[in-house]
């Protein structure tokens, strides 16, 4: 039984929608931001530092999102949210994983979050040097879909996609949503038609894109 501590349509959506394609019993908590709760002494002492996922596994309490999928899809690979370990398609799961994580999770916290650059807004011109950071990431991967998708890897789906998918998401109240690429745009779609995000949105309780 795993133990997520979660709050609706964070970071913590990928690793709730890992557990929902693979279908292990689960547990959700909520953390409640509105709140206050993620400054809990009894959540820090889960999670320093006061955010979420936190993924409770045989009684540990794990953080990171990119590297909680990163550990379910190797504790259940009958579920196929990564390639064969070992195998190049596997490399390259963890390459695209590892760049999502460090390239355009990094830049949305400083978007999402410029007291994190020491203002309560951010100045103009930082303001466009994230938003420029943020469409060129968009553009290398619209590219790389174009040529080698729909998804990631090619034609099969992977947990990479899921990742991407929860950052896509993010975008929606953005200068330029990630609607605007074609390509990243078509996977959001097959996204969402999965079972697992329709399912996440009803628990959740979450509603557009």
């Amino acid at each position: 039984m795993y133990t997520l501590y979660y709050s609706p349509g964070t970071a913590s959506m990928v690793v709730h929608l890992a557990l929902l394609e693979i279908g292990a019993p689960h547990e959700l908590r909520l953390v409640d931001f509105d709140a206050g709760e993620q400054h809990d002494p009894d959540y820090l002492k889960l999670n320093p530092g006061g955010v979420v996922p936190t993924l409770v596994i045989d009684g540990r309490a794990l953080t990171e999102s990119a590297a909680l999928l990163m550990i379910l899809a190797e504790r259940h690979p009958e579920a196929k949210l990564a390639p064969l370990s070992g195998t190049p398609a596997h490399d390259a799961w963890t390459q695209w994983i590892v760049y999502l994580s460090n390239t355009l999770m990094s830049t949305y916290r400083l978007w999402f979050y410029p007291a994190e650059l020491g203002s309560d807004e951010h100045d103009p011109a930082i303001r466009a040097a994230l938003q420029k950071k943020i469409e060129g990431i968009w553009d290398r991967l619209d590219a790389h879909l174009e040529a080698n998708g729909p998804y990631l890897l090619g034609a099969e789906f992977t947990g990479a996609d899921l990742l991407l998918a929860m950052l896509m998401r993010w975008s929606r109240n953005m200068p330029r949503p990630v609607s605007e690429w074609p390509a990243l745009n078509r996977l959001a779609a097959l996204i969402r038609a999965r079972p697992s995000w329709q399912r996440l949105y009803q628990i959740e309780a979450l509603s557009g894109w």
